[in-house]
């Protein structure tokens, strides 16, 4: 039986080894430069990881709390071996950062445990645009490879 390795994230991981997945990614459109970059280097590392670019979907929706649905309507396919949530909710002036931070994690959440689907949350919650830009990238990345290598140990289970 395969282990997964408990420290860092290795490319010479066999968990990390994307050949045989299929990933489904959903895409907020709110904060769209931000997400964007989170889109770009996500879907950059699925294809160093070795997913096939034709086995990558990704879907755009207004914002935040619309991903959870898009991730229900992908996990009813039961076509993807992971998915990854993309979105940024930065902190305004009222409640409706909390609100929408943590009905959107709880959704995804819900989600993955109602399909027993492996899902990548990179919904980024940041207290300004500054923070959102420095962790766009490695955070669209990080949830590539969480992705590839979770559905790779579900599979091992």
């Amino acid at each position: 039986m395969l282990i997964a390795d408990q420290g860092t994230l290795d490319a010479n991981n066999p968990l990390l080894d994307g050949k045989k997945l299929t990933i489904g990614i959903v895409q907020a459109r709110f904060n769209a430069g931000v997400t964007d970059a989170l889109a770009q280097a996500c879907r950059a590392e699925l294809i160093r990881l070795g997913v096939p670019e034709k086995h990558i979907t990704l879907v755009q929706v207004p914002g935040a709390l619309e991903v959870p649905v898009a991730l229900l309507a992908m996990a009813e396919k039961l076509k993807f071996d992971a998915l990854i949530a993309l979105g940024c909710i930065i902190r305004g002036e009222t409640y409706h950062f909390e609100l929408v931070a943590n009905e959107s994690g709880a959704g995804v959440s819900r989600v993955a445990l109602d399909y027993q689907l492996p899902i990548a949350n990179a919904i980024l919650t940041t207290e300004n645009m500054e923070q959102a830009v420095a962790r766009q990238t490695d955070k669209g990345r990080d949830a590539a490879r969480v992705a590839v290598e979770m559905a790779n140990l579900i599979e091992t289970i």
